[in-house]
């Protein structure tokens, strides 16, 4: 005698059925890389004052540090952000009518990172009053450094400085601490003044 199929037994095959159909129509793809979220500090700054013969304000969480440098002259030094794993690198000559031959250094000292720079670009700095004038290097892709800038006071003073990361270049996941020590940068160079016009 033949056997009537129940409700039952028809509810968990279909149920089987509508799940495995559902699972289906997700497809797994890999998702894009992300980069670690970055927490940055409020902007604070203190006076830089020394025997050098300028002064400027920094940030209060960067350290100064002498140079590293081999052939370092006195007013090298490092502002360092252990915490971000980079420094802005500043070094001070004195200019004795020698100045085109410095400002050549410095256009080759930033122009040598054309090979891996998708673009440069110069944004110069002019302040009469206080007798400094400069400009700010922006250099895009995936660079050793991501700012170079110099000032001079055309005479006697040059201070050139570059910004620097212990790491990788990788301009994407940089460029919120980039942009956050450009800012930095154009205040230590708004703030500068030549001592003896103290």
């Amino acid at each position: 005698m033949k056997k009537g199929i129940s409700k039952a037994e028809l509810i968990g095959p279909a149920l089987f059925a509508v799940l495995i159909l559902c699972g289906c129509n997700r497809s797994d793809q890999p998702r894009p890389m992300g980069y670690f979220r970055i927490d940055l500090p409020e902007k604070h700054y203190r006076p830089f004052d020394s025997v050098c013969p300028f002064i400027f304000e920094y940030p209060v969480y960067g350290l100064l540090k002498p140079s590293d440098e081999r052939d370092a002259e006195p007013c090298w030094f490092n502002i360092e952000f252990p915490g971000y794993n980079a420094k802005i690198h500043l070094s001070y000559k004195t200019i004795e009518g020698n100045l085109p031959s410095v400002l050549e250094d410095s256009y080759t000292l930033t122009y040598n990172h054309t090979i891996k720079a998708d673009a440069i670009t110069e944004t110069p700095y002019i302040n009469e009053e206080d007798n400094i004038y400069g400009l700010l290097y922006d250099l895009k892709g995936n660079t050793a450094t991501a700012i170079q800038f110099y000032v001079t006071d055309s005479i006697r003073h040059f201070l050139r400085g570059s910004l620097y990361f212990f790491a990788s270049p990788n301009e994407d996941s940089l460029a919120p601490v980039i942009g956050f020590f450009r800012e930095d940068i154009i205040h230590l160079i708004e703030t500068l003044e030549w001592r003896e016009r103290l």
